[in-house]
């Protein structure tokens, strides 16, 4: 058998249990010290006293209970308020954590085309100053095969040609190289703009450095490096790539705690 009638909070079938026992008291107390027929003869004045004394009691016992449900509610209201504030965030991580994967995504597929161009930009570059036209240090058929590898996926093989140059001593002047003409000049200002570009791009769906990292030491970032700080007429500064010993701190740190 099921008591749907009945409150399923215990402190409501307390109070009731309470207050049912105190009107059987207060009717035992009538009928052995007052009798009926006395009690309802009596002044309202006095019988107003009577009932206010008698009352008091479960005034007070109700008003106890209404404060300790009031606050049971409270805190169910809380609770359930910082599980929904729990869902909130999980669900604005789970946006966020979306919205960078899409901004990876877009950034991979616009870096793939930025490298090649970068790499175009000096294979044209590298033709220009040690080419038939240049130095003529490299002949059509040695140019031919390092655009063969250009083609075949290898974006940066032009910048290692060049890192490779600039660390002979023999070579030229590094700053003639990508400076000495205006058609060496503007390839190489295209290039420094270029790989700026993609390392913005890169900061925006990078929360820790990675990506920059890798384009930073990449060929394509070490001959921007170089260039940058060759440069006649800018200056640039260094570019910020992560402190290897201070992340490691760092590391060790949120390790230990």
């Amino acid at each position: 058998m099921h008591w749907r009638f009945l409150p399923r909070d215990w402190r409501i079938l307390f109070g009731l249990l309470v207050t049912l026992t105190w009107f059987l008291f207060l009717g035992i107390y009538i009928q052995m010290n007052v009798g009926w027929s006395r009690f309802m003869d009596l002044p309202i004045a006095e019988m107003g006293n009577f009932l206010e004394g008698a009352f008091a009691f479960l005034a007070f016992l109700w008003l106890v209970i209404g404060l300790f449900i009031q606050q049971s509610v409270l805190a169910d209201n809380n609770e359930e308020l910082r599980r929904s504030n729990l869902n909130i965030e999980k669900q604005t991580q789970a946006i966020t954590a979306t919205e960078l994967n899409a901004r990876q995504e877009t950034f991979f597929k616009i870096a793939d085309s930025t490298r090649r161009q970068l790499g175009a930009i000096i294979g044209m570059l590298f033709i220009s100053s040690q080419g038939p036209l240049g130095d003529n240090n490299y002949d059509n058929d040695r140019l031919r095969e390092i655009w063969r590898e250009f083609a075949y996926g290898d974006f940066e093989v032009w910048s290692r040609m060049f890192i490779s140059l600039i660390a002979n001593d023999d070579a030229a002047d590094p700053e003639d190289l990508f400076f000495g003409t205006e058609i060496r000049r503007g390839h190489t200002d295209n290039f420094i703009v270029g790989f700026e570009r993609l390392l913005k791009l890169a900061r925006e769906c990078d929360t820790d450095n990675l990506i920059v990292d890798s384009l930073i030491v990449s060929a394509h970032g070490l001959l921007a490096r170089r260039v940058r700080e060759m440069h006649p007429e800018y200056d640039f500064g260094e570019f910020d790539i992560t402190d290897s010993q201070k992340y490691l701190q760092r590391f060790m740190v949120d390790s230990n705690e």
